[in-house]
């Protein structure tokens, strides 16, 4: 069992999941990028390998993959690896990646000539998904994302806004069966786009789409703030939504699980609504086994 495989039935945090980057003494640093609607990620890990290193990259990728990540593209390029010793712990994220309750595609974008490349390329088991450049990982990723149940509008920083978003989830609640879902994500979306149009004041892209029985809804805007959750919340079902206050406190409660990550000149926040139970409910996390 590798230490990746230790690590793996850990318990994922509690959200919000907010992706950042981090550096420690050794000078080693994981830095996560997301698409508009963050279904893909990209992330690009620096420093020589080292247990150290590999504990930031699985910290960063319980965050990515606890949200509506549907691809994660990791960059090795500033990773020094001169023995490719770092090839059980990649082949271990990757097969935690394909075979948990959500699958998401991991891709790793390794430079050619190096023995990580060798050994990825010729090991036993499960073939990786390798490429030697980001954009040859991009291009092939792209085929792999699921675009039906995507619908994506860009809107003003208009106070209008937000009823044509709440408007746009409740169309595609209808459109794709999901009524019970409603109400929740109605009430999420309002809060998300709210706090786009008052506190980015950019204009914004918001993403609905379904995944399995789950709606994700995605608010890229072009302010790099985070949103802050001042109050405790407590994740609770028991109360009524519309008792529950309003706010992030609202998302907070009402999500299956919310976060924000950083993009080119912005950030996205997202949220998923989950159909299920208390009892079966919890984050995705592609560590979970």
């Amino acid at each position: 069992m590798t230490a990746l495989d230790q690590r793996a039935g850990a318990p994922a945090s509690q959200p919000p999941y907010f992706v950042t980057t981090g550096f420690d003494r050794r000078g080693v640093s994981v830095a996560v990028i997301a698409h508009a609607s963050s279904t893909v990620v990209e992330m690009k890990v620096y420093g020589r390998w080292s247990q150290q290193l590999g504990d930031q990259v699985t910290a960063g990728l319980r965050l990515c993959m606890a949200g509506p990540a549907e691809v994660v593209i990791v960059d090795l390029h500033d990773v020094g690896d001169l023995h490719g010793s770092s090839l059980s712990y990649w082949r271990a994220a990757q097969r935690a990646a394909r075979h948990g309750p959500a699958p998401v595609h991991l891709a790793l974008c390794v430079p050619r000539a190096t023995m990580l490349d060798y050994r990825l390329r010729h090991h036993d088991g499960e073939p990786a998904l390798l490429f030697a450049t980001m954009a040859d990982a991009r291009f092939a990723m792209a085929a792999r994302l699921a675009h039906e149940h995507r619908w994506q509008t860009r809107l003003p920083p208009h106070p209008a806004s937000v009823r044509a978003a709440r408007d746009l989830v409740a169309r595609a609640c209808h459109a794709w069966q999901l009524p019970h879902l409603h109400d929740a994500a109605t009430l999420i979306v309002s809060e998300l786009v709210t706090n786009a149009v008052e506190h980015a004041g950019t204009e914004f892209l918001i993403t609905v789409f379904r995944r399995g029985g789950d709606l994700n809804l995605a608010v890229r805007d072009g302010d790099t703030r985070y949103p802050r959750l001042t109050e405790d919340a407590p994740r609770t079902r028991q109360t009524p939504l519309a008792d529950r206050g309003r706010g992030l406190r609202l998302v907070h409660t009402a999500a299956f699980g919310w976060g924000a990550m950083p993009t080119r000149g912005g950030k996205v926040v997202w949220a998923t609504v989950s159909g299920g139970t208390d009892d079966d409910a919890c984050p995705r996390s592609a560590f979970r086994r």
